[in-house]
């Protein structure tokens, strides 16, 4: 465990806020795609930590957080000072694989997924699309970012307030015609609907070098519990067994992912 000094927490927009802690050692190791366990400051009443993407990590030993306000535990983070402390764990997880020299990045986030893929972009020697999904284009975040990373984005939302109008999925099969004489590798994290669709959309085309993050609830953040348990290939009488997210994931290949399709 190390202690992580609140540098700043501010609203980012909307109900979603941008965290940054002072953690050099965290940030020295931390992969794409990795997660820090945050047990919140004044947070008396509970003592279970909260799972939180990594979003970024600078040089100067900077650690971003990017997190929604949707229950106690969030809403006590966001009214949290700088100079606060707060006991983290990470970096965790088993993290993304950034792309060879010859893979063209398509990057899939719903919500803010964004926020777990965005170091992706930023280390990725290759730039590709993000195809950037959410509710409405007010839940749309990093887009700039993902810009300035060199990045293309396009965007989609249910309600067709910005982009097309209808589920992030839609926008693979334009994605890869535009692409179509490319090497692709997928990366993606967002809602379990959406990872589910495009799982099954992945290996139904063979497309099975790509990696997805599986967000799932977690206690322990360590392997210890077995409360964050997906379905992954297995060559038993079943077909699958049990993963640990925060253990062997949160990130896994598409080919390992169990959908209940032979």
């Amino acid at each position: 465990m190390k202690t992580g000094e609140i540098v700043s927490n501010h609203i980012l927009q909307d109900d979603y806020y941008e965290i940054k802690f002072h953690a050099p050692e965290i940030c020295k190791k931390t992969q794409p795609g990795q997660f820090v366990h945050i047990k919140i400051a004044n947070l008396k009443d509970r003592i279970l930590r909260r799972p939180f993407s990594i979003c970024d990590v600078s040089e100067d030993g900077l650690l971003t957080v990017i997190y929604k306000v949707i229950g106690k535990g969030t809403k006590v983070l966001s009214t949290l000072s700088c100079e606060t402390l707060c006991d983290l764990m990470g970096p965790l997880g088993t993290p993304y694989s950034l792309p060879e020299a010859d893979e063209f990045p398509i990057i899939v986030a719903g919500g803010y997924g964004s926020a777990a893929t965005y170091l992706i972009a930023r280390r990725s020697r290759r730039k590709g699309i993000l195809l950037l999904g959410a509710r409405s284009g007010n839940d749309l975040i990093l887009a700039r970012e993902f810009a300035e990373a060199g990045f293309a984005v396009r965007s989609s939302t249910n309600d067709g307030s910005q982009g097309h109008k209808g589920f992030v999925t839609e926008l693979i099969a334009k994605a890869l015609e535009d692409n179509k004489n490319k090497k692709i590798r997928f990366y993606a994290c967002g809602p379990a609907p959406m990872l589910t669709t495009l799982t099954k959309m992945l290996q139904n085309s063979g497309y099975n070098d790509g990696e997805l993050s599986l967000d799932h609830l977690m206690c322990c953040g360590v392997g210890a519990c077995f409360a964050c348990v997906v379905k992954v290939k297995a060559g038993n009488e079943d077909g699958w067994r049990y993963a640990r997210t925060c253990k062997e994931g949160p990130v896994f290949k598409v080919e390992d992912i169990y959908t209940g399709e032979s």
